[in-house]
């Protein structure tokens, strides 16, 4: 890396402070300077890292031989963050959070030096694996102890089947319910999982008296640092994304002009056709509009800038990772596959499923070298407890057929039925409700802890009609890696 001369320096300067004061407003501190020459050093044993990419949210930069970086930063840019490389293991709080990241404290001179130190992986990262914990959104003390009592030893029992040193988690938003103060609660809930966690925002972990989206999640980056990141493991490389855009009255779906730009420099240092996994709380594109025969996507459901992030994620392999809908879905859009996860809290802790009658629980994802895996985990369930089947009458609009809810189906799997041991053939998907979602959530008074939760349309249902005299009835769901799965009635 080259360091920037003084006539660069105050050249950049310049052109940063013109820049904030053609705004019309100052973002900057009054005693703090606005702008700032950032200096620093990445080690790992007190031995230098080269090529480690660092930023402020804004600039991305890598260190050099002696694993020292400079930039030109804003005061206004709460920390700086380095994206942590496969070679070395995440930075972890005292309660096990991703750390990161310092926070750009600015000295008098308008100065400020960062130092990093990383710790070396215990072997190689090539293969590894992620839980994904989408919704958790505890909102009262009842709701943290159903989180600690059925979700927490759940993901203990599913990551002792893997290596400490090799799997991360990540809380894919809405981490609370609107209570911020609950936010040591999740913590404590982390340092029993016993794994690193990376935290997204969600719409409900916002600071709602935030007059800008930019004020919006200080009690979030209080607690997790940055509102946006990256990091890699093994040969994939992850990046956590804010979506949710705070207007003081409500939020949208969109990705900021800053974030996009910084991605696109994060994603610049990415070799074409690498594993890209990218995390965000609200989907991309939720195709629940299309289920609700809507126009459009609501502009609280997806991003509604979304074509500019696939435009970015266009020369990878890319997965988007989301959450925010209460209900499991893949989506083939823009190049991308998007997994939204039904929720870790199902119906916002109302009983065991999701009201489109996905169980409550997480996502599971494995990686070797360019390949990932998934399957979600129902929280209280078995691994291989992947559908639900229901009898014949189960569904009104089927009266003669029965009903299986396959929540984790994407167009590679198969589901056929068996009668007595005879295959009878492939079964057929419809739009429908799952009988149980009915059962629970219909009704003004239904579910008691939060009525106003409904049953919604869903995409995975599939139907089949029994022959009346059959004794026996199966019905198998078979995924893309011809992993099978049975239920039976």
């Amino acid at each position: 890396m080259t360091y920037l001369s003084r006539r660069s320096f105050l050249k950049q300067a310049a052109s940063t402070g013109g820049a904030l004061m053609l705004t019309g407003r100052s973002w900057a501190r009054p005693s703090r300077p606005a702008v700032v020459h950032v200096t620093g050093r990445v080690l790992s044993g007190g031995r230098p890292v080269a090529d480690v990419p660092v930023s402020d949210g804004l600039t991305v930069v890598g260190t050099d031989e002696s694993g020292a970086f400079e930039f030109i930063s804003r005061s206004r840019q709460p920390f700086v963050f380095l994206s942590v490389p496969s070679a070395f293991r995440v930075p972890v709080s005292e309660v096990g959070t991703a750390a990161f990241y310092q926070p750009l404290a600015v000295g008098a001179d308008g100065r400020a030096d960062v130092r990093f130190e990383l710790e070396a992986a215990n072997g190689s990262t090539e293969e590894h694996a992620f839980v994904v914990l989408a919704d958790p959104q505890t909102q009262t003390p009842e709701e943290i102890d159903l989180l600690h009592a059925q979700t927490v030893p759940d993901v203990i029992e599913t990551v002792s089947g893997f290596p400490s040193s090799s799997i991360f988690g990540v809380a894919c938003g809405d981490i609370m319910f609107d209570d911020l103060e609950l936010y040591p609660d999740y913590e404590r809930a982390v340092a029993r999982m016993g794994v690193p966690f990376f935290q997204a925002v969600g719409n409900h972990d916002l600071d709602f008296d935030a007059l800008v989206d930019s004020t919006s999640t200080r009690t979030f980056q209080h607690h997790f640092g940055p509102r946006y990141y990256s990091f890699d493991r093994g040969r994939a490389h992850y990046v956590v994304l804010d979506d949710v855009f705070w207007n003081h009255a409500d939020y949208v779906g969109y990705l900021d002009e800053d974030q996009l730009s910084w991605l696109e420099a994060d994603l610049a240092r990415v070799a074409p056709g690498r594993l890209v996994v990218v995390f965000t709380h609200i989907p991309a594109h939720s195709t629940r509009y299309r289920r609700e025969d809507e126009d459009r996507p609501r502009a609280t459901g997806s991003i509604s800038n979304r074509r500019a992030l696939y435009d970015l994620l266009s020369p990878f392999d890319a997965h988007v990772i989301s959450g925010h809908t209460h209900e499991n879905e893949h989506v083939f859009e823009g190049g991308v596959h998007e997994h939204i996860l039904g929720a870790t809290c199902g119906a916002w802790w109302s009983g065991p499923i999701c009201h489109d009658g996905t169980p409550n629980g997480y996502g599971v994802f494995e990686v070797d070298g360019d390949e990932i895996r998934w399957r979600y985990k129902a929280t209280g369930r078995p691994a291989d407890y992947q559908l639900r089947a229901y009898p014949i009458g189960s569904d009104a609009s089927a009266p003669d057929e029965i009903v299986a809810n396959v929540w984790d189906w994407d167009p590679e799997w198969t589901v056929t039925w068996y009668e007595d041991g005879v295959r009878r053939g492939l079964m057929a998907r419809r739009t429908g409700t799952d009988p149980h979602s009915v059962e629970l959530h219909s009704g003004e008074a239904f579910p008691e802890h939060r009525p106003w939760v409904d049953p919604v349309l869903t995409d995975h249902l599939f139907y089949a009609p029994v022959s009346p005299d059959a004794q026996r009835v199966v019905v198998e769901a078979t995924n893309r890696w011809g992993e099978s799965f049975t239920a039976a009635l």
